[in-house]
């Protein structure tokens, strides 16, 4: 199996491991305890960088997080890595969220509950901002530290947002598909899965200019398809392929994207070199029976943990960077069952 490599994090933040073992946050044993667990409440300062100062608690103190689901593989991954890091720093860790994605009155009602109990800090990933509007006043008035992870909240209370940098994940699955079309001439087909979201366009967007600035002569960049539903997303991928009949390789910038860009090129009979984005039943099956190349994943582990640490930050005072890089991986078929990868990746 070769080097896993191409894992990306916040710039400078050190090693990365969704093991996490050798995570960039540490405890800064210089600190006394008993300053460490004064509860401080969280400065109004922005910091530049991500710290690497996070102070153990004594087991006390409550962060709760209110995700946006709960039972898909993807939120279980974020919950399994705030867990890490409450036992690793010692603080008591809830977890909850909706019953799926559309479940916005759930969401308010688990976010109220956490409010009642009075936590040390708050990670609330929102489905709806403005239907939380009420409560995330009544958060900032009671002086509980919020932290934002997987999406922004439309709000200026949070203090930070631990996200996916979408567009350097895009850069990198752009790089991996130029050394996978290497000595290969032709198109490439590009297939976005919206034009109006920030995701969908740092998505697209990261994937046009590195592959602008770096691919060889050879090699053509058609312009992108929207389709962000795995139907429509198979259609534009069957009507690029007969449109192009030089076309070598094909990206799509999310699971349905890219799923529909392999069905696609399944049903026209084409072999292409295609390179998606997150994971989903089918990508993984693809990258592990040959038909796809590979993928991008969000590392919701890591999210996850970076949220706590994060939080625990901000009940100690200590400034946050406006956005904190929650990282992604590059997978394949070398190294899609490798302990660091795998529980990244959801179906």
């Amino acid at each position: 199996m070769r080097p896993i490599g191409r894992i990306v994090a916040v710039a400078a933040a050190g090693t990365m491991a969704l093991g996490l073992a050798a995570c960039s946050t540490s405890t800064d044993t210089s600190k006394p305890a008993e300053e460490a667990a004064s509860g401080t409440t969280a400065t109004t300062e922005e910091a530049a960088e991500e710290s690497t100062d996070v102070p153990k608690g004594d087991g006390t103190k409550t962060i709760y997080l209110v995700s946006k689901g709960f039972q898909h593989r993807f939120w279980q991954a974020v919950k399994e890595g705030a867990e890490q890091a409450g036992e690793e720093f010692n603080y008591k860790v809830e977890f909850v969220g909706p019953d799926d994605e559309t479940k916005v009155t759930q969401q308010l009602d688990q976010l109220t509950a956490a409010l009642d109990t009075k936590p040390a800090a708050i990670g609330l990933a929102a489905l709806d901002t403005g239907a939380a509007s009420s409560i995330l006043d009544q958060i900032k008035a009671a002086e509980i530290p919020l932290v934002a992870f997987d999406s922004g909240v439309d709000s200026d209370l949070p203090l930070t947002t631990v996200s996916t940098d979408n567009y350097a994940a895009a850069e990198e699955a752009a790089k991996h598909m130029i050394e996978l079309l290497k000595d290969k001439t032709g198109s490439v087909g590009l297939i976005c899965h919206d034009a109006t979201s920030q995701t969908g366009k740092q998505r697209c967007q990261g994937f046009k200019d590195y592959f602008s600035k770096n691919a060889p002569e050879g090699l053509k960049l058609l312009d992108e398809q929207i389709a962000g539903e795995v139907g429509k997303a198979a259609d534009t991928s069957k009507a690029i392929i007969q449109a192009n009949s030089d076309i070598v390789g094909m990206y799509g910038s999310n699971e349905a994207a890219a799923t529909g860009a392999i069905q696609g090129a399944n049903e026209s009979g084409k072999t292409l070199t295609v390179v998606g984005f997150d994971s989903g039943k089918t990508q993984i099956a693809a990258i592990k029976d040959g038909s796809q190349a590979g993928a991008v994943t969000q590392a919701p582990k890591l999210m996850g943990y970076k949220t706590v640490t994060a939080a625990i930050q901000a009940i100690n005072g200590i400034a946050l960077p406006k956005t904190i890089d929650s990282g992604f991986y590059w997978y394949d078929k070398s190294n899609i069952e490798d302990p660091t990868i795998a529980p990244n990746l959801y179906e």
